[in-house]
């Protein structure tokens, strides 16, 4: 192997460097995630993170740059973790819709239920770019390869049916998983419970059923 050379050994992060820069990603999560984006501000995250101003832009950049690397960490691992659970599915044998679904929306319920309070931040932060057309361009590289390989398998499963029908019915069923992450205390509120119907008591099941009979309607002639 070829010798280090003094500049990457000077480029390469510190262990504490990047304990910083996670430390100050989790912060601008949890704030990004509580308040959106135009309402968080770098001195709120720094306060947050228990560091100065300045360490936020060194390790993040702007607001906006900021905001793009906090949404950007964890869709990689989500995406993989779909993919992953999509192809252990088609070695199973022949898929339906449902099958394709659950293998989109478990994932991410199982993630902001299990992975602790980041990833429960990371649900509400995504629903903010969901909800927001000016994060288009973030959505397209994060989340839309992802999305567009499941429209293809469910277009390819109901060959008949308009794309533009799947990719509806598909994105209804995003709102709706964001809403079962995110909402649940509203679910709790309506029923008259005591509940406050948070992400550990959140269960798929109904979930998975009630967004592939949506596809299934979406996909029918009218």
């Amino acid at each position: 192997m070829g010798k280090v050379s003094e500049n990457q050994r000077q480029r390469a992060p510190s262990k504490r460097s990047l304990q910083t820069r996670g430390r100050i990603l989790d912060a601008a999560e949890r704030i990004f995630a509580e308040r959106g984006f135009d309402a968080a501000t770098i001195r709120d995250i720094a306060a947050e993170a228990g560091v100065q101003a300045g360490l936020v832009h060194h390790h993040g950049g702007g607001k906006e740059a900021l905001f793009h690397l906090t949404v950007a960490r964890r869709a990689k691992e989500l995406s993989q973790l779909r993919m992953a659970a999509l192809e252990a599915r088609r070695a199973a044998g022949a898929m339906t819709v449902r099958d394709v679904v659950a293998c989109f929306l478990e994932p991410y319920v199982r993630m902001a239920r299990d992975g602790g309070p980041q990833w429960l931040a990371y649900a509400r932060l995504v629903a903010h770019v969901s909800a927001d057309p000016r994060w288009r361009e973030l959505a397209a590289e994060c989340f839309d390869p992802t999305a567009g390989r499941f429209i293809d398998e469910i277009a390819a499963l109901r060959p008949g049916a308009p794309r533009p029908a799947v990719a509806t019915g598909f994105v209804y069923s995003v709102a709706a998983m964001l809403a079962h992450v995110t909402s649940g205390w509203r679910v709790g509120a309506l029923a008259g419970g005591d509940t406050d119907g948070d992400a550990d008591e959140a269960s798929p099941g109904d979930l998975v059923a009630f967004c592939a009979a949506g596809i299934e309607a979406a996909l029918r002639p009218h």
